[in-house]
């Protein structure tokens, strides 16, 4: 009978260590997603807008942007910050317009394209 019951146990603990395995693959998988996110344009002004125009479109009107990250932390967009960003990514400004309503659908903001610069000392 002490077989049994050993069997029992050796398939209990194989069980525990399975799902172990399965929630430490799901926080990666979570982890991952949520760094792959990228940051976002959102339109503070004209929250409805749901691509229909640029957002290089909406700042020459006027509009104000806000940079918010996967985590839900909203930076507003000052002019000196849309300047300098032209500057040094213009393919920022080239995407399409969404207002917070629509922050599901707004793509991630483009990168920078080539390695970053070296920094010299």
């Amino acid at each position: 009978m002490s077989t049994y019951a050993e069997g029992g146990r050796s398939m209990r603990s194989k069980l525990v260590v399975g799902l172990m395995v399965a929630l430490v693959a799901v926080f990666f998988i979570s982890t991952a997603a949520v760094a792959a996110g990228g940051e976002k344009l959102l339109c503070v002004s004209k929250q409805d807008l749901k691509g229909q125009e640029t957002v290089a479109s909406c700042l020459a009107k006027g509009e104000r942007f806000a940079v918010v990250d996967p985590y839900g932390l909203v930076r507003i967009l000052t002019p000196e910050e849309v300047e300098l960003t032209k500057a040094f990514n213009p393919k920022a400004f080239e995407i399409r317009a969404f207002g917070i309503h629509y922050e599901k659908l707004a793509p991630v903001i483009a990168p920078l394209p080539g390695p970053p610069p070296e920094t010299t000392g």
